[in-house]
């Protein structure tokens, strides 16, 4: 698909519904408020389309561009377009697209690092995201050490930290703690030290998960499905 054909169907799939959710989600300017169901149809149609993705994301449009992150090509997404991107964002859906894409990109772990150190909000929420993501969704293997000094770090840091990024931490947490036995100890122990965490949430009905109790559930399933 060209980019004319791409940015007409997105139009046509756009409803004001969905644009007036996005809005208080914080998505506002050029947006045509797709649905993510409808969004995944597209991806299949599209397949993965590199230059397309490009064109996508240089719209401006919020709607393109996260469609931009679903049909670009890991293996040709280099850490500048990464870092490029990370510095448009500017909302949450924005921070979980372009998080998943990372994830698919070869040393992930560096990107994580990166933007885990940054002192802009919504990077810095992308780098914690990132790393949930490749706890939770990709299943990659990360060292142990590694993520122990990420709790520490969380623990230590994410009453201080700004909205975005405390959300993020939280979930970054509750990833860390699913990943054994031994991590999960080290979570809970950690979520009890740092208590409630408090997110603002604006206009929207999203909650902050309580670590620990979401923690506990999620591995009490895992349990049970292990034992079938």
């Amino acid at each position: 698909m060209t980019l004319t054909q791409t940015l007409k169907e997105l139009n046509s799939l756009g409803t004001a519904q969905t644009r007036k959710t996005y809005g208080r989600h914080g998505i506002s300017g050029d947006v045509y408020g797709v649905k993510y169901g409808d969004l995944n149809k597209l991806v299949k149609k599209i397949g993965a389309d590199h230059a397309l993705a490009l064109e996508l994301w240089e719209t401006g449009n919020h709607d393109a561009r996260v469609l931009a992150t679903m049909v670009a090509d890991p293996s040709q997404t280099k850490a500048g377009l990464l870092d490029g991107w990370a510095k448009a964002i500017d909302n949450r859906l924005l921070v979980d697209a372009v998080a998943k894409l990372a994830a698919r990109v070869p040393r992930a772990d560096k990107q994580t690092a990166k933007w885990i150190r940054s002192k802009w909000e919504w990077i810095g929420s992308t780098g914690w995201h990132l790393l949930a993501t490749r706890l939770a969704v990709q299943k990659e293997a990360v060292d142990a050490a590694e993520l122990l000094a990420y709790l520490r770090q969380i623990e230590m840091t994410i009453d201080d930290s700004p909205n975005e990024v405390r959300y993020a931490m939280n979930s970054a947490l509750i990833a860390i703690g699913l990943v054994s036995p031994e991590l999960e100890e080290q979570a809970l122990a950690a979520a009890k030290r740092i208590g409630k965490v408090e997110v603002d949430h604006g206009d929207t009905s999203c909650k902050t998960p309580d670590a620990a109790a979401y923690i506990k559930k999620a591995a009490a399933h895992a349990a049970k499905c292990r034992a079938k």
